[in-house]
Parts: structure tokens; C-alpha cells; sequence
């Protein structure tokens, strides 16, 4: 989906205002959000850094994503660089945010020492059971169901 962000700064009033727009149908850009912010606090956050004003333009009604974030904030400097200009406007696209993604891999460190097999795993060391037996902690369990062994050979018979 295209975006298209409108940047705006109103020397006269005092703020900076972004209108977002996006393709919803084909070929056709619809309105979605505007943010008006003062030009004090978007001057103070310029002078901080991108990653401040990245935070000051933020709102719960337009946060855009990261990439579409920092592409916002560098047309917002431009409008404060050494040329400064009273609009910009920008289109992006999620395709191209997509593709630039860079993928995350991990790696795996070697793991130190011998690595056992299956077989390992499929010893029969019970000692700790034999254990549990005589101390009779397996052999005092309350439980409301009680299972009938006798039962379960009569129960094809039954049905037909």
C-alpha cells in the first residue's frame, strides 16, 4: 500500500502539521490523519537529534513504522536544514519497506564437549524411582476417579 505524507510549516501560526494519506482503492489516495504540532516543540526535538524528533512526531493517532518514520523525520529536517522550506511531501511504499528489511540471522556457537546420541537418552537408570516406592510417596494419591482394569474387555461385546 502507497503512503503519502504532507509536511507543512505555518510560520505565522507556529506549527508544523502532517497530513498522511493512503492508496485504500487503486490509483486513489484517501485521507486518513492529521497531526498539528507546535513548532517549538518540533524546533527543540530537531535540535536534539532524529531520534528525538522521531519520538515527538509520534502520536497515538500516526505512528508510523520505523522505516516510514525515519524517511518522515528527514523531510522534517530538510524544512530546518540550511535551505529551509515550508512543505514537503513524501510517498512511500510498503513494498519497498518489505525489501529493505534486512533478514536477522542468528548464530549458533559450536557447542563445547562430547554430544551424546539418542541412545543416551534411552537408558534405564530407575534408581530414583525405587526410591519414591519405598518411601511410598507414589502410593498414597487421592484421586476421585477410580479406573476398573476388568472393564475395558467386555466393552467391544456390549455395542453390537
Amino acid at each position: 500500500m502507497k503512503h503519502k505524507y504532507v509536511i507543512e510549516k505555518n510560520t505565522e501560526q507556529k506549527q508544523v502539521t502532517i497530513k498522511e494519506f493512503a492508496e485504500l482503492d487503486k490509483e486513489t489516495l484517501s485521507f486518513l490523519c492529521q497531526e498539528t504540532y507546535a513548532e517549538e516543540k518540533i524546533a527543540a526535538a530537531v535540535a536534539r537529534g532524529k531520534e528525538a524528533l522521531i519520538g515527538a512526531l509520534r502520536t497515538p493517532n500516526m505512528y508510523p513504522s520505523g522505516f516510514f518514520a525515519n524517511k518522515i523525520a528527514e523531510a522534517v529536517l530538510s524544512l530546518y536544514g540550511p535551505e529551509p522550506g515550508l512543505s514537503s511531501e513524501i510517498v512511500l511504499d510498503d513494498v519497498d519497506f518489505i525489501s529493505k528489511q534486512p533478514v536477522k540471522r542468528r548464530i549458533v556457537n559450536e557447542i563445547d564437549g562430547e554430544v551424546g546420541g539418542v541412545e543416551d537418552l534411552l537408558t534405564e537408570d530407575f534408581e530414583e524411582d525405587d526410591d519414591l516406592e519405598k518411601k511410598g510417596a507414589l502410593k498414597n494419591i487421592d484421586s476421585p476417579l477410580k479406573v476398573l482394569d476388568n472393564d475395558y474387555d467386555d466393552f467391544d461385546d456390549e455395542e453390537k
